[in-house]
């Protein structure tokens, strides 16, 4: 399995340049779906998501698909990623996102079908692998109104593959409260490891290894190795 979890998208060469050394070919010669689902759930402008979808279409893909989970049926839309290469799933509401994939029966078949092919995530697409990603966790990241405004009161983790939770947009000017009071009150209320990347950070998952790539800033709380009580450097080899 190969995830490339960033905060923004592919912002900066380091990110790029890691997507196409784990698809193993040119872009030029493999197929991309864009699924916008999570941000779907967002009101306002979404200038910021054809931004990143432009951004992610001009790296000169053979195919370059747009798939929305909800409305067509489950083998439809498991039928179109597997044609491609690389799944890249958008920002947003990622709340919105895992119950796409539960209340549509995709879980399983996406997994089976990362087994051959590469996940991108922006932000919400790349919180949606946590086994903390539920109702309950919801008030450690002041986030229950993005579960809230959907009608719902409870999540279940679509994937639930990694002990630690990945928090993106550290120090975004386009969240500025995300700084790193923000990540201490953040990590002072959970008893699990948590990620918190900049816009131009990305976890890189291949099989068990996990890998920080960055030229921005990020950080590690509630490590269960020997670095605390929060560690910033090239490799985080937590599963």
């Amino acid at each position: 399995m190969k995830l490339l979890l960033t905060s923004s998208g592919l912002r900066n060469p380091t990110l790029t340049g890691a997507l196409r050394e784990m698809v193993g070919r040119p872009t030029a010669a493999a197929n991309v779906v864009y699924v916008p689902t999570a941000s779907l759930a967002e009101s306002g402008d979404h200038g910021w998501l054809l931004a990143d979808m432009a951004r992610v279409h001009g790296l000169g893909w053979r195919e370059f698909d747009v798939l929305e989970l909800n409305g067509l049926p489950p083998r439809v839309v498991l039928d179109r990623l597997a044609r491609a290469d690389v799944i890249y799933a958008g920002g947003g509401n990622h709340y919105h996102l895992a119950r796409s994939i539960t209340g549509n029966g995709l879980a399983a078949g996406v997994l089976e079908l990362l087994e051959r092919r590469v996940w991108v995530g922006m932000s919400a697409g790349s919180m949606v692998f946590s086994r903390h990603l539920t109702h309950g966790t919801a008030d450690i990241f002041d986030d229950a109104d993005d579960l809230h405004m959907l009608g719902a009161t409870t999540v279940e983790p679509p994937f639930g593959l990694f002990d630690w939770y990945l928090k993106p947009h550290l120090d975004s000017p386009d969240f500025p409260q995300r700084d790193d009071a923000w990540a201490d009150r953040i990590a002072a209320r959970a008893d699990f490891p948590i990620y918190f990347i900049d816009d131009d950070t990305a976890l890189r998952v291949d099989g068990a290894a996990v890998d920080v790539l960055t030229e921005g800033r990020w950080r590690l709380h509630n490590s269960p190795g020997p670095d605390s009580p929060w560690q910033s450097d090239r490799r985080a080899p937590i599963q």
